[in-house]
């Protein structure tokens, strides 16, 4: 089947090394038809000059705090059919774009989201989830190997994930693309609602999978500890003043209000910040839910329709699968340099190390460019597992290869 070509739109801003980290992933898929646009600051452009990846993307300058800005100046240049959209701080497994794209075969599909892996490269963030007109999510029960498209209704959407979506190209041109006015938060959420007010069909795609690390940034600490909760209260206002009913704003606000409140009281608990940081970042979201109270929405860019000419972006050959390599964690540091070496000759490394524990897994793409698992030999992998008892270290391997196959296409050496 020919391939459907994609435009990957990645933004970054003030996380140059992230950025680096999400490209050599992008350059490991198995898919080839894609070119790949970053909006990124000048932090971002000269790692990607000095990491001589400049000329191999297509690129725009932007640094402001808008990430739905951001996206469709991405959505400007971009040439594909289908445009996907991957944060900087987060890594696609092998066969992401092969599997996320495969739904838009059919005519009628005009978006699909994939699976959200978290920190630790097991658990998910996200799976798949209806979202209403007030921003609430529910889980939808899915066949975790099977994609499954679904219609939405006014004020019912399929939830897409901003870090692992794509979109028929046509389709965002039609609807002006992002709202402005989503500087953080529910950006995506917004595109979903109003995808579903107008019919279309989306694809949930279990086995298009992405690792997101929630890197620290201008919002966040590494720990995940708010710094600010502005944009969160000033795009929940504005969403709400799209898309709800004028009798649940207000509602809504308060639900916020103490669901926020909740998750800073459990950070003070943790140790991850202090009694005063709680009432500080809570007045950062009451500014934010003034200002969104007051600020204009739904003014929509003008959007290219003659993009730059199709960009193709360099991959590693697509015929050579995933190389595995295995041991315990006296060798760990041989077999990073192995691994390193087998990524510098163009191969796709997947570097299993095994402690003779019950320590549970843990996933990471490394800089390097390989990906790494760490645990006991008889700990959990998917956290749902039930306690491993004895098991030898071949049969353990051969278990966490076949766990993987479908998504990091790991092959017997």
């Amino acid at each position: 089947m020919t391939e459907i070509a994609v435009s990957v739109i990645v933004v970054s801003r003030h996380r140059p090394q992230a950025l680096l980290r999400c490209l050599t992933g992008l350059r490991q898929l198995f898919y080839r038809t894609f070119e790949v646009i970053v909006v990124t600051d000048p932090d971002g452009i000269e790692a990607l000059r000095s990491a001589d990846v400049l000329s191999s993307v297509k690129h725009a300058g932007f640094d402001e705090p808008n990430i739905s800005a951001a996206r469709n100046i991405g959505l400007g240049l971009a040439a594909g059919k289908v445009i996907a959209f991957i944060d900087d701080d987060a890594v696609p497994e092998p066969t992401w774009l092969t599997h996320l794209i495969a739904p838009f075969h059919e005519d009628t599909v005009s978006a699909a989201g994939g699976f959200v892996r978290g920190r630790n490269g097991i658990s998910f963030q996200s799976k798949a989830r209806w979202v209403n007109h007030l921003g609430v999510h529910e889980d939808i029960a899915v066949k975790e190997n099977t994609p499954l498209v679904l219609l939405g209704t006014p004020g019912k959407a399929i939830k897409t994930e901003g870090t692992n979506c794509a979109f028929r190209r046509d389709t965002l041109l039609a609807m002006g693309g992002f709202d402005p006015a989503f500087h953080f938060y529910l950006d995506e959420t917004d595109l979903n609602l109003r995808l579903a007010k107008d019919g279309a069909r989306t694809a949930i795609v279990p086995l298009a999978e992405v690792h997101h690390g929630f890197a620290s940034s201008a919002q966040r600490r590494p720990s995940r500890m708010p710094k600010t909760l502005f944009d969160v209260g000033a795009s929940l206002a504005v969403f709400l003043r799209k898309h709800a009913g004028q009798t649940e704003y207000d509602p809504a606000i308060n639900a916020m209000r103490a669901e926020q409140k909740a998750r800073l009281i459990r950070h003070m608990i943790a140790g991850t910040c202090e009694p005063g940081d709680v009432l500080a970042v809570m007045k950062t979201l009451e500014a934010g839910f003034a200002a969104g109270a007051l600020r204009e929405f739904g003014q929509m860019p003008d959007l290219a329709s003659q993009p730059s000419a199709f960009k193709p972006f360099e991959t590693l050959d697509p015929n050579v699968g995933t190389v595995s390599l295995a041991g315990r964690p006296w060798s760990l540091r041989s077999l990073r340099e192995t691994a390193r070496k087998a990524v510098t000759s163009g191969k796709r490394v997947s570097l299993f190390c095994f402690s003779p524990t019950t320590r549970y897994h843990r996933v990471s793409f490394e800089p390097e460019g390989y990906w790494l698992q760490t645990g006991g030999l008889f700990g959990r992998s998917e956290r749902s597992d039930r306690l491993i008892g004895l098991i030898g270290f071949s049969q353990r391997l051969h278990r966490e290869k076949k766990r993987l196959e479908d998504v990091r296409n790991a092959k017997s050496d």
